[in-house]
């Protein structure tokens, strides 16, 4: 099966009151790691690159990797840009063969993230393989590789905004700001989402696919695990999945997950260094981070996401 873009994907998903999973990659384990659960769950699979993912793995290599798992899988896989901070690397992602990608002008004004969404969407929309765009509206408060928004600088999304922005731009799919945050560390107490803006953004939006970043659970177990083989992460938490699971079944069709593939990843390889401290071998600890992170990517498609057997 070739690379899909998102379109197909996420009107069965909005339909079938489901998410699909979008999934930062960075390397050869994460990626096998997290198509291995999606095969195994027969489910639809989004695989994300951010700007320092392709910095630190290469845009070919990575690529040459996904093409490996869609042959490994057979899967409807679409491979998405993840936070594109620019029209020049969006329009790099889409010349090398990404069949999605967003573009972030969250931090600009309104007006200016119309008219930058609306040259990549004009680029995207004219290849002769479609490529979707994502777009955002609201600021999500944390750090995600280069992303660094501060709690008095994040916003939530306004409704009364969108109907113009996605008509003006034709954006294929929107993330908006609820209350998730990125990164680890993401709450003072306990996690707040503002489905009241959700709903009304859905009510604007009728049959449209809206996204959440920052998604993470920070699942319990696995920073304990850290903490308990020489790591330091006092207080992480995350957005409890309930709550993931409820936006899924509303207009959420596209759920971000990345620290926790970065947790699962990390206390599988402190673990068992910690177990076997005479393992000098990589593919020793590798395979534990990549059952890990199957293991985590599988949970969501099940528990959160809802899409098994949808592929």
């Amino acid at each position: 099966m070739p690379l899909v873009n998102t379109r197909e994907m996420f009107q069965k998903a909005y339909v079938g009151g489901y998410a699909i999973g979008a999934f930062n990659v960075n390397n050869m384990e994460i990626i096998q790691g997290i198509t291995e659960a999606a095969k195994l769950e027969n489910a639809p699979v989004i695989l994300q690159v951010s700007k320092g993912a392709r910095k630190y793995a290469k845009h070919v290599y990575l690529m040459k990797m996904i093409e490996a798992a869609l042959e490994d899988t057979d899967l409807p896989i679409a491979v998405h840009l993840d936070h594109g901070p620019d029209f020049e690397t969006a329009k790099s992602c889409i010349d090398g063969g990404f069949t999605s990608v967003m573009i972030d002008g969250s931090h600009l004004t309104f007006e200016e993230n119309i008219a930058q969404t609306i040259k990549v969407v004009e680029y995207a929309h004219s290849r002769k393989q479609y490529v979707t765009v994502e777009a955002e509206l609201g600021r999500l408060a944390g750090v995600e590789d280069d992303v660094k928004v501060s709690s008095e600088d994040s916003s939530y999304t306004h409704p009364d905004e969108v109907e113009e922005f996605v008509n003006r731009t034709g954006c294929d799919s929107l993330a908006i700001a609820i209350g998730t945050s990125h990164g680890a560390f993401k709450f003072k107490g306990e996690a707040k989402l503002r489905f009241d803006i959700l709903e009304e953004v859905g009510r604007r939006l009728p049959g449209y696919p809206i996204v959440l970043h920052g998604a993470s659970s920070v699942v319990p177990e696995y920073v304990e695990m850290i903490n308990r083989f020489g790591g330091n992460m006092p207080g992480a938490q995350g957005v409890p999945e309930a709550m993931l699971r409820k936006a899924a079944s509303l207009a959420v069709c596209k759920i971000n997950i990345d620290s926790d593939l970065r947790l699962a990843f990390t206390a599988e390889i402190r673990k068992h260094l910690a177990e076997h401290p005479d393992h000098f071998d990589p593919r020793q600890y590798l395979t534990d981070a990549r059952d890990g992170i199957r293991d985590m990517v599988r949970h969501k498609i099940v528990n959160v996401l809802g899409c098994s057997g949808k592929a």
